[in-house]
């Protein structure tokens, strides 16, 4: 019996938790999307993940610079060691992170083996405004409070006193998840971000292969029509078609077709619509990748939006 008790209050604990942990947003479009936060140790084994590959790639560069500059002797080559060295060190830690939420999955590897990825909490396209302030502020968060902590007393031994400050802030700032309902870190909270958990992969080959031949025949886009949205609409769309209510599905079909100007037929579905439309302006945008080309959003032409700016 109390075992069974004991079952009943883990599941009822478990449930309430996973309700406290869904958000909804307003997508400019229109759209509510319900959105899974992740959770706060998810967000710390995505972060050792990076943490190893950037240990691993620091170390890989190390020996690479260490035997591309064997044959140099004596000083000189110690100084230019250095400084290659802690150039290529900045790099990683400066962009590692940056670079990676810039790109489309809006995620680093870690967080893409976690299923993590960084989201607009106002429901807009993610900006590198947002990416830049976020990783700035994990400088702040983690990486200087480290580097004072293990390299700030070369010259003489940190204080105690010093060494308890530099704990107290690292902890404040690495424990700072847990203690707010939206899990946010400091750089969530400047940069307005959310890092949520993804639906898993095989959702977007099912939303994709869920269109029978009979549908894609039923509904043929123009180019003009396809190339009114981008891949910020794309995101949306897949999130629609992934969670929301028929209520939400039959306003979001409704703002496609006005803004396409297509004519809804007498026994045409919204779902049939959205999925569809979804899978053309899918192959769409990615025919033109092939091409070079990008359209990130509905007010981007995609005329002059190379691949090496994500």
């Amino acid at each position: 019996m109390r075992d069974a008790k004991n079952a009943a209050k883990s599941s009822y604990a478990s449930n309430a938790h996973e309700q406290r942990m869904w958000r909804e947003v307003t997508t400019p479009e229109g759209a509510v999307i319900r959105l899974r936060l992740a959770d706060a140790s998810e967000r710390a084994v995505a972060l050792l993940i990076d943490a190893a590959i950037m240990l691993a790639t620091l170390i890989i560069g190390f020996l690479l610079i260490v035997f591309g500059l064997a044959q140099g002797t004596g000083s000189d080559w110690y100084v230019v060691s250095t400084i290659v060295f802690t150039f290529f060190f900045f790099l990683l830690r400066g962009f590692y992170f940056t670079i990676f939420e810039m790109g489309r999955r809006a995620a680093t590897p870690g967080k893409r083996i976690m299923r993590l990825r960084v989201v607009a909490r106002d429901g807009r396209q993610l900006t590198a405004n947002a990416i830049f302030a976020r990783n700035v502020m994990r400088e702040l968060e983690v990486f200087l409070p480290f580097s004072y902590l293990f390299f700030g007393g070369r010259d003489e031994p940190l204080s105690a006193l010093t060494t308890l400050v530099v704990l107290v802030w690292l902890g404040v700032f690495v424990f700072m998840p847990i203690f707010n309902r939206d899990k946010l870190r400091a750089g969530d909270i400047v940069a307005g971000t959310w890092v949520i958990r993804n639906p898993k992969l095989e959702l977007a080959k099912d939303i994709s292969s869920n269109v029978s031949a009979q549908t894609a025949t039923e509904f043929q886009f123009t180019t003009a029509q396809l190339t009114a949205y981008g891949e910020h609409e794309l995101q949306v769309l897949e999130d629609v078609l992934r969670t929301a209510t028929e209520s939400v599905e039959a306003a979001v079909a409704e703002r496609i077709r006005n803004r396409i100007g297509w004519e809804k037929g007498p026994a045409e579905q919204d779902r049939e619509f959205l999925d569809a439309f979804y899978k053309a302006l899918r192959q769409t945008l990615e025919t033109r990748m092939l091409f070079g080309q990008r359209k990130k959003d509905k007010f981007d032409d995609g005329s002059n939006t190379p691949l090496s700016e994500t």
